[in-house]
């Protein structure tokens, strides 16, 4: 199971990555693993701003729906548009080209609530 280091980690399966003042969030190798085969990703919350733990959007899989949840709270900037035609590729590459969302942070400071990668393996059993 990967588990990059230099993320940060939700107990909903979410992970973050820093850039300046955004955020770049994705579902972690663990969800779409547990998930199986995506098929559709659906976020329509481009140009809002969320609260933390709020649902951005849901993910499909071949067996199951489910929300995905924002890790801290901020304004939805951006939609990665290749899961449009090709939500494969979280299951291919979640940390990198299946990233989900941009996120401008209302409070960076949310951030220290969430899990390192170890917390985060051992949350998983890992």
């Amino acid at each position: 199971m990967n588990i990059p280091a230099n993320l940060k980690y939700t107990e909903d399966h979410e992970w973050l990555k820093v850039e300046g003042e955004v955020a770049i969030i994705g579902i972690t190798d663990h969800a779409q693993h547990e998930l199986g085969d995506i098929v559709f990703i659906e976020v329509e919350t481009v140009g809002e701003t969320l609260d933390s733990h709020e649902t951005f959007g849901t993910i499909e899989a071949v067996k199951t729906v489910s929300d995905m949840f924002m890790p801290v709270g901020g304004e939805v900037l951006e939609f990665n548009d290749l899961l449009t035609t090709n939500p494969e590729v979280i299951n291919q590459d979640p940390y990198e080209k299946g990233w989900v969302i941009k996120v401008r942070m209302t409070d960076a400071g949310e951030m220290s609530g969430l899990l390192d990668a170890a917390q985060y393996k051992a949350l998983i059993g890992g």
